[in-house]
Formats: structure tokens, sequence, C-alpha cells
């Protein structure tokens, strides 16, 4: 039921690992704490399947969307954080 979702995503992405799998979790932005340790093992975190569209895409053709999610006015956070940023 509802009440153990976050012990049976668990117990899949921890049997997932285990077979060395790659894990893609999806799941709304309110339940993200209760997953916390499922997300860190995950290779991408999605909070709607047109992400999980997006990254397969990028993953199995190289393909990036058209237009980025932050929409037409997206700029890359390097661009953000300015040049010379040791963390960018």
């Amino acid at each position: 039921g509802e009440k153990y979702r976050q012990w049976n995503a668990a117990f899949d992405a921890g049997y997932a690992a285990a077979l060395g799998k790659s894990i893609v979790t999806l799941h709304p932005p309110k339940i993200s704490h209760m997953l916390k340790e499922v997300n860190a093992s995950a290779s991408a975190v999605c909070e709607d399947p047109e992400q999980v569209v997006d990254t397969l895409a990028y993953v199995i053709r190289g393909e990036l969307p058209e237009i980025p999610r932050d929409g037409e006015e997206f700029v890359p956070i390097a661009d953000r954080l300015g040049a010379g940023n040791p963390n960018p």
C-alpha cells in the first residue's frame, strides 16, 4: 500500500544496485525527502514521465530536448556562476 512505498522503493533500488543496474527514479517532489537514500543511488531523479523520456533519449541516443526544461531563457550554470568559478 501507500504507506509502504518508501520501503518498496528502497528494496527495489537495493536489489537493482546489487545487480549492477542503473537506477532512474520517478516520483513527485513532495516525497523526495522520504526517498533521499534511493535518490542518492540513482543515476537520475525525475519528477514527471517526460523527464524520464528525456533522460533515456539522452542516455541511449545522446539527444537533448529541443527546449530546455527551464524554457527559452535557460542559462547554463557555468554562465550563471561566472568564468573561473572552481565549482561550475
